[in-house]
């Protein structure tokens, strides 16, 4: 006689801990203040090779916490916000029917490098709509990273025309199929996270803009931190239980940290004039359009939030404009890519504040990136 054992931490699949993660603050960072306020508009990494990006991403989506989702849902639609559900789920709900909901893990998308845009934005069977006259709808990869994080590697090497389709759903929310005069749509609020490898080309300036954050990271030089990540990756291959049951209480730390930043977050104040300094920046880097300033200004209340606070701070602002601009400046063909020192200029010369320059400490950037 078989039975069926539920599902505990230990059949689950076992995943390297956000928090033993060494290094890479900057990328860590602008990875939180995404999953806080996932409208800053995504994260888009650009590194060296073997530098632990997918660890990193995995490791993040795992930590996060369950979320409430519509059973049997191909779109993890949320049981309560109209926004988060599919128009089906919103008409069920419109009508009082009680819909059962189940708690289930954040959703990370790997978006294969091949992937058609039939496979990524879903599919219509146009003979089944026009045969029975019903709406068959062959969810995609965007359905399933609804309400998840969405990670596409090497987008730098991605068609252009999917670039486009990813970045327009993650600003909308919404993805929108028509074939033949037949249209579906289904909510799309994901976290798109792209990484890449600059030798390898980078994204046109149209697009790279409409990423909110840009990080940068690098391999680590230092011999004893490399010494501890080489051991700490082979202890947790090795033994992956009781390395994940030595930093349990630091992820359930980090984890609350964010539910209470998520939940804190709305009432977060940036003060009127340090918008205006924000948008000064911004306008002397020549930087085009406005989502720059929209961007910093969001990235900038995440952090406060993160660190349980319901003021932004000038230290706030310094810690994430880098993230939020080295990206957005037009950049001589001659020039090597800018890790960002002239918005670390700027920045310094607009608030009147000195701009530290230890790159030892700082990940090369010259602004302190810690997740404190």
């Amino acid at each position: 006689m078989t039975s069926t054992a539920p599902v505990t931490a230990t059949t689950r699949r076992v995943v390297f801990p956000f928090t033993a993660i060494v290094g890479q603050e900057e990328m860590k960072l602008a990875l939180l203040l995404n999953v806080i306020d996932p409208k800053i508009g995504g994260v888009m990494i650009m590194g060296d090779r073997g530098t632990g990006k997918s660890t990193t991403i995995r490791a993040l989506a795992d930590l996060l916490p369950s979320i409430p989702v519509v059973e049997n849902d191909p779109f993890n639609s949320h049981p309560s916000d109209p926004e988060l559900m599919s128009d089906q789920v919103r008409s069920l709900v419109e009508q009082g029917v009680n819909l059962p909901v189940v708690q289930r893990k954040v959703q990370m998308v790997d978006l294969p490098l091949g992937a058609t845009e039939d496979r990524v934005c879903g599919t219509i069977d146009i003979e089944k709509a026009l045969s029975e006259g019903v709406k068959a709808f062959e969810p995609g990869l965007l359905a399933k990273a609804n309400r998840g994080i969405l990670y596409v590697d090497e987008v730098n090497l991605l068609d252009d025309h999917l670039v486009d389709v990813l970045l327009d759903s993650a600003a909308s929310g919404w993805n929108t199929v028509e074939r033949e005069g037949i249209s579906i749509r289904h909510p799309a609020r994901f976290v798109l996270v792209g990484s890449g490898n600059p030798e390898e080309g980078e994204l046109r300036p149209q697009l790279l803009d409409r990423f909110g954050m840009h990080a940068e990271i690098h391999t680590v030089k230092e011999p004893s931190l490399r010494v501890q990540i080489v051991e700490q990756r082979s202890e947790f291959d090795q033994n992956p239980l009781p390395f994940l049951a030595k930093y349990q209480a630091e992820q359930d730390k980090l984890q609350q940290k964010i539910i209470n930043a998520q939940n804190l977050l709305p009432q977060v104040n940036l003060d009127y004039e340090l918008r205006v300094k924000i948008s000064e920046v911004c306008a002397e880097l020549d930087v085009d359009g406005l989502r720059g300033d929209i961007v910093t200004n969001r990235a900038a209340k995440a952090l406060a939030a993160f660190e349980g606070r319901t003021e932004v701070t000038v230290d706030d602002i310094r810690r994430v404009i880098t993230l939020c601009l080295r990206h957005r400046l037009r950049k001589d063909p001659l020039e090597s890519i800018d890790s960002g020192y002239k918005v670390e200029k700027v920045f310094g010369r607009v608030f009147g504040v000195e701009v530290v320059d230890d790159t030892a400490s700082t990940n090369g950037t010259g602004v302190k990136t810690g997740v404190r």
